[in-house]
């Protein structure tokens, strides 16, 4: 179901309306909550992808969800989509929705991936580093645990991508085992 310029041709039209109805931040933040509940409730995103629940069903269950969280405009858009029988890409359109956003604000998308939760200091210290090396403004930084890392981090903006995980330098080094010469000659 994922259709990237659907996705963003819609994102394009709520930020022209929230723009022009001076309800930018608004309708961001009803963005952020609708990928949170994306993210966290994947029955959910089943819902919303499901052929066999009529879409006025899925537009009852979807208000319920969002009643009173979101602004009237997030609102009556998200009615739209399930008029237009595209609330199957409400997530695609919300990631869409906050990638336009901050590119409109210069806000600059950051993941670090750890082996372990991170703690407030720590992480304030890194992004203090990546604002220092870079020359990033704003920062909206998600982070993820990911245990088969071992240890260190992968941080990923811009489509760049640093990696000091064990498991690459464990990977690194299976490599170079397999790739020994002297190795294959003893056997």
């Amino acid at each position: 179901m994922n259709n990237p310029r659907l996705a963003t041709r819609y994102a394009k039209s709520i930020i022209d309306l929230a723009v022009e109805q001076n309800q930018l931040d608004a309708v961001y933040n009803d963005m952020k909550f609708i990928l949170r509940i994306c993210k966290s409730n994947p029955d959910f995103v089943a819902l919303l992808r499901s052929p066999i629940i009529k879409p006025t069903i899925k537009g009852k269950i979807i208000g319920s969800i969002v009643k009173e969280r979101v602004s009237a405009l997030t609102a009556a858009f998200i009615k739209l989509l399930v008029v237009k029988t595209r609330e199957l890409n409400l997530p695609e359109i919300a990631d869409a929705f906050v990638d336009q956003y901050n590119t409109i604000n210069n806000i600059h998308k950051v993941k670090i991936t750890t082996a372990v939760a991170m703690s407030e200091p720590l992480k304030a210290a890194l992004l203090s580093k990546v604002i220092a090396n870079t020359p990033i403004g704003s920062i909206d930084l998600e982070t993820v645990v990911d245990e088969k890392l071992i240890g260190g981090f992968i941080l990923e903006t811009g489509g760049r991508s640093l990696d000091t995980s064990v498991l690459k330098d464990l990977n690194e080094v299976k490599k170079q085992f397999n790739n020994n010469e002297y190795l294959h000659r003893l056997r």
